[in-house]
């Protein structure tokens, strides 16, 4: 491989969430969606260009940018979006908030598919809305759709939104077209508008496709909005850009009015330089990057195969998070994760910030050198024997 996956960066003392969160120097932190290696080469030397410029005022969102992530779109994935359908932020989060604020009123609800995204419930709950879950169907070490249940619920005439997670985070599944389609047409039926965050779009695995939910067809285009951002694929989340897609010039006013009320209206020029670098030549790096992590799943998967047999892992299509079923152990999954931290200092995240869905689950970061992940598997393997 051309990039180096395996060397060890340091992150230590570098003011990271994910690794100075934890006071105890010796923790090994494989929680947050954030990832341990550097990003493409040709951002790197993006931003170090801007940063010898040495002025760092208030930003401009130029031509190139637009065009960076409409030629992203129409040459991976063959979905031709429009400049003007495109409305820059802080980050899908912000972006989900605001999306809430604009399409709904308190009291409202709004329904998510569960294990799912734990910022979609504070999302849902900060804006006045009620959640409802459309929980997904656990089998066979992966989950599907309950198609039933979303014709169900979705005809409660209070229901205005559905969150969709697409690649789905945590349980790693790429919807098929044809389940996404099933999914638009059953809102559509039901007046029923869909906020899909794709922001792992592009950490799909071979033998998987990633499809945007709006390019599938003129009507979900127009009963829906898209959140995507190179800040996964591309270890670009300290940046803070994103980027709502919405072909609706009506709705992209109500947006608008949101991301203003909400003042997440400017981004900075870093996070400007970044995408434009990420998407125009940052596809080579993106391409080996997912062959490593791939091969970080299998290795992880042999291992626990090996040695856990008893903790089922899901089936991962696409993201790095990896989704382990431990109800065998009848506890808690933040009882769970409190002994891995304690016993061994390994620190992932508790299935149960997922929903109710997720008890008893936990989630792995393996965005990682395959060294540190090797550590991390064995400190997981002598606690959990």
């Amino acid at each position: 491989m051309k990039y180096n996956f395996d060397e060890i960066i340091p992150r230590r003392g570098t003011n990271s969430y994910k690794w100075d969160s934890a006071e105890d120097a010796d923790v090994l932190p494989m929680w947050v969606a954030d990832m341990d290696f550097r990003t493409a080469p040709p951002v790197v030397e993006a931003l170090k260009k801007r940063v010898e410029h040495g002025i760092f005022g208030y930003v401009r969102v130029p031509d190139a940018y637009y065009e960076a992530v409409v030629n992203w779109f129409a040459r991976r994935y063959a979905w031709r979006m429009e400049k003007e359908w495109i409305i820059y932020t802080t980050g899908v989060v912000p972006a989900i908030s605001a999306v809430i604020k604009a399409l709904t009123l308190p009291g409202d609800k709004v329904m998510v598919q569960t294990p799912v995204y734990n910022c979609f419930f504070s999302s849902i709950r900060n804006n006045g809305c009620e959640m409802i879950a459309n929980p997904l169907v656990y089998r066979n070490r992966g989950y599907q759709i309950d198609l039933d249940d979303l014709e169900r619920k979705t005809l409660d005439p209070k229901v205005k939104l559905l969150l969709l997670c697409n690649p789905h985070n945590p349980a790693g599944r790429v919807w098929s077209k044809q389940e996404l389609r099933r999914i638009g047409e059953i809102c559509l039926r039901n007046n029923v508008f869909v906020v899909a965050d794709e922001i792992h779009c592009e950490l799909v695995f071979l033998g998987h496709e990633y499809t945007p939910f709006a390019s599938i067809s003129e009507e979900f285009l127009l009963n829906s909005v898209t959140f995507v951002s190179p800040s996964k694929a591309f270890n670009l989340a300290g940046l803070q850009i994103a980027n709502i897609i919405s072909a609706d010039a009506d709705v992209r006013v109500r947006i608008n009015k949101a991301i203003n009320m909400n003042e997440v209206c400017d981004v900075n020029p870093f996070g400007v330089e970044a995408l434009i670098a990420a998407y125009n030549e940052g596809e080579e790096w993106l391409e080996e990057l997912k062959i490593y992590l791939f091969a970080n799943y299998i290795y992880l998967k042999g291992y626990f195969e090996t040695y856990l047999p008893e903790f089922p892992v899901m089936m991962l299509e696409g993201t790095y998070l990896v989704w382990v079923d431990c109800s065998v152990l009848h506890q808690a999954s933040e009882e769970i994760v409190k002994d891995l931290l304690k016993k061994e200092k390994l620190w992932v995240n508790e299935g149960s910030l997922y929903g109710e869905a997720g008890e008893g689950f936990i989630r792995i970061n393996i965005a990682c050198p395959r060294q540190r992940l090797i550590d991390g598997l064995n400190r997981l393997k002598r606690a959990l024997k």
